[in-house]
């Protein structure tokens, strides 16, 4: 499994015509629940990581009342070669009533299981950590017996930062290392792989009643053996969770896909951390780090 994946189109025309392969071809969900869903995002005046980064699993998650919410605005601090979110070097202040409004939108959507995800906020003290606590605080004020996943950016490897989010004790805590270790340096601006592992390492030794997750996507040149090497490295430092989907490219000022890799690849991947001892692997085309979220406590 050391060779690199070469999982493009056979049809040498459709590959220059742009076209996907039939595995990522999918009916439109219909249903009203896709506008009802928009309608209380908006109202709140709240942003997503499915509207902001163009998440293509956006219509089905809104057709069953879920959305990740997107904290501390809607410009990050950094560029990765990836994500389609704005960039800035001086975003705006973080709005004061933004968690009372994300708790009161995972109310009116009956969510059991609350995501939020959040913009780097590297201009920030603390990275955007209080902020991050207050979110979860309030949610559970407003939804006694909701779940809480905070997907968050590495905080600069500030570890009093990640003290103040794990503090508040969140379900599962989610920290994506995005990419294998070779490929790292391209796709992502600022944060590390060797950084990640430490944040996800800190996060597990915390003893906290705290499931850990992360993911990467596949599709930007890695090879089977580095995904495999990935796995491996998340495994040994106790990581709970692992999600790998196919990276799209969101624009064209973003990196471009390599590979559309097999749903019998991603099934190969699925079944490997399986045999090693990972407790949970979600592996698949249209897999993201949030995608159907949902605990089991």
């Amino acid at each position: 499994m050391g060779n690199k994946l070469n999982l493009l189109p056979e049809n040498p025309e459709e590959e220059k015509q742009g076209r996907f392969p039939s595995w990522l071809h999918r009916k439109l969900p219909l249903g009203g629940q896709i506008f009802k869903t928009g309608e209380i995002v908006r109202k709140h005046r709240l942003n997503t990581v499915c509207e902001e980064a163009k998440c293509p699993n956006r219509l089905e998650c809104y057709t069953k009342k879920t959305a990740t919410f997107l904290a501390l605005g809607k410009e990050c601090t950094r560029n990765c070669g990836f994500c389609d979110i704005d960039f800035s070097k001086a975003p705006k202040e973080p709005e004061a009533d933004e968690p009372e409004r994300i708790a009161l939108s995972v109310k009116e959507l009956g969510l059991k299981h609350a995501v939020i995800t959040m913009v780097a906020r590297d201009d920030l003290p603390d990275q955007g950590a209080s902020h991050m606590a207050a979110i979860v605080r309030a949610i559970r004020k407003e939804n006694p017996g909701v779940s809480v996943e905070l997907l968050t950016s590495d905080f600069s490897g500030n570890l009093s930062a990640l003290d103040i989010v794990l503090q508040e004790k969140p379900e599962i805590f989610n920290h994506n290392l995005e990419t294998v270790r070779s490929l790292s340096p391209r796709v992502r601006h600022k944060a590390g792989y060797e950084r990640t592992l430490l944040v996800l390492k800190y996060a597990k030794q915390s003893k906290l009643p705290v499931l850990v997750k992360s993911g990467i996507m596949v599709g930007l040149g890695e090879t089977a053996a580095e995904v495999e090497e990935t796995i491996r490295d998340l495994h040994a430092i106790g990581v709970d969770i692992i999600t790998i989907g196919q990276y799209l490219q969101a624009s064209r000022k973003k990196l471009l896909v390599k590979d559309f890799v097999t749903p019998e690849q991603f099934k190969a991947y699925e079944e490997y951390g399986l045999s090693i001892g990972v407790p949970n692997m979600y592996c698949g085309p249209f897999v993201r780090s949030s995608y159907n979220a949902k605990f089991e406590g």
